[in-house]
């Protein structure tokens, strides 16, 4: 069995162990006596050395724990340093996520069902269908006021048979570990936690994602949240200096050039169209008919849009004609028929694809398909020429 020294005392980062098993290659290492954090709980695993050896992996094996490391510890007495910097962002942020989730159920009575601890941010899985925005500021309001109250944060022993009060009811058996907020929350969590909120710094709510049924929240704690802040203003600001305005002043901003773009894309749209369905009917009076008497025109397009359909029926809107575009990538063929050429865009289409290994279909007048490469597309738009002129 492995004495987990981080269960007492999380700012501990450095100690002495003995080795009492190893495998073959001695890279993967037990001990009577580990600082080092497994992952669990929704914690990432402590990094650090092991007798010299780079840490990259602890892991829970239930009674024991295994710590996996880049070369060979040879040693039966080591010493073992834990990041430190890693170690006390890892407890900001899980302290942090403990007070965040009192605060959902103290204010919005709303648990937390999940926890993740990541590289760059955290979450917790809220069960709520929704979260307003003035929801959101309440809580991390809350939270920061906790935060600036320096709470007393502890770490107790306690029979689970006890009624303990616990924001979440535990399964467990025997001893828990109990982790307490004064005044406020009391968790079974075996991970590292701060003495004091103040010590958690800071608390950011990022980002709200809806995910059957829940809403996913992320967060930064302390230094991250600083380091993210600062990100984000410098962009803010970069974002002010090109509209040449105020900081404050550059959503708004924003929003209005904004809201210009899409106004003027939709006049470019249906200047483009209109466009389009007048090239079409130059198009159509400048091909002369073919031997089967129908006008044929194609053109290669980088893909196809409104105004390809808008060329493509102004030309079939003339009498006995047909016409053909191609995407080379991804490959793809457009026909259009107009509906006295004797001719079904749609079932000639769908046949000369198919025999190719691609997909697509449509009506009489106008059908659309894909085709797997440029030799089916080659081979397709060869069958389709010869079939309608």
């Amino acid at each position: 069995m492995t004495e987990r020294l981080y269960y007492h005392d999380s700012y501990l980062t450095r100690f002495r162990a003995r080795v009492v098993d190893a495998d073959a290659a001695r890279t993967r290492v037990y001990l009577d006596r580990t600082a080092f954090y497994p992952s669990s709980g929704g914690q990432p695993f402590d990094t650090g050395t092991l007798g010299g050896a780079p840490v990259l992996d602890v892991i829970d094996e239930g009674e024991r724990v295994a710590h996996v490391t880049a070369a060979p510890v040879t040693e039966v007495e080591v010493e073992g340093v834990v990041d430190q910097a890693r170690r006390f962002d890892h407890m900001q942020q899980h302290t942090g996520q403990h007070l965040l989730s009192a605060v959902f159920v103290e204010r919005l009575a709303a648990p937390t069902v999940s926890f993740h601890l990541g590289a760059d941010a955290c979450t917790i899985d809220i069960q709520r269908d929704s979260l307003s925005a003035e929801e959101v500021r309440k809580v991390e309001k809350r939270a920061n006021e906790i935060v600036m109250e320096n709470r007393a944060v502890t770490v107790t022993f306690h029979d689970a048979q006890e009624d303990l009060g616990l924001r979440k009811a535990s399964d467990r058996e025997g001893e828990l570990r109990v982790v307490g907020i004064a005044d406020l929350d009391r968790s079974a969590c075996g991970g590292t936690h701060v003495r004091t909120t103040g010590e958690i710094g800071p608390i950011v709510i990022r980002k709200l994602d809806r995910i059957r049924g829940i809403v996913r929240v992320e967060f930064l704690c302390g230094m991250r949240a600083v380091v993210r802040a600062r990100r984000d203003y410098e962009a803010l600001q970069a974002v002010s200096r090109a509209l040449s305005c105020p900081l404050d002043e550059a959503p708004a901003l924003v929003a209005a050039q904004q809201e210009r773009l899409q106004s003027a894309e939709k006049a470019r749209a249906r200047l483009a169209t209109e466009l389009a369905k007048a090239e079409g009917r130059e198009l159509w009076s400048s091909t002369a008919p073919g031997a089967s008497g129908r006008r044929f025109a194609s053109r290669t397009v980088s893909a196809f849009n409104d105004e390809t359909r808008a060329l493509a029926q102004s030309f079939i809107a003339g009498a006995s004609s047909c016409f053909m575009a191609i995407a080379e990538d991804p490959p793809g063929i457009l026909l259009a028929t107009s509906a006295d050429s004797g001719l079904h865009a749609g079932n000639l289409l769908k046949a000369a694809v198919t025999r190719q290994g691609g997909r697509g279909g449509g009506n009489a007048a106008l059908a659309q398909g894909s085709v797997p490469s440029k030799e089916a597309l080659d081979a397709a738009r060869a069958e389709l020429e010869r079939e309608v002129k």
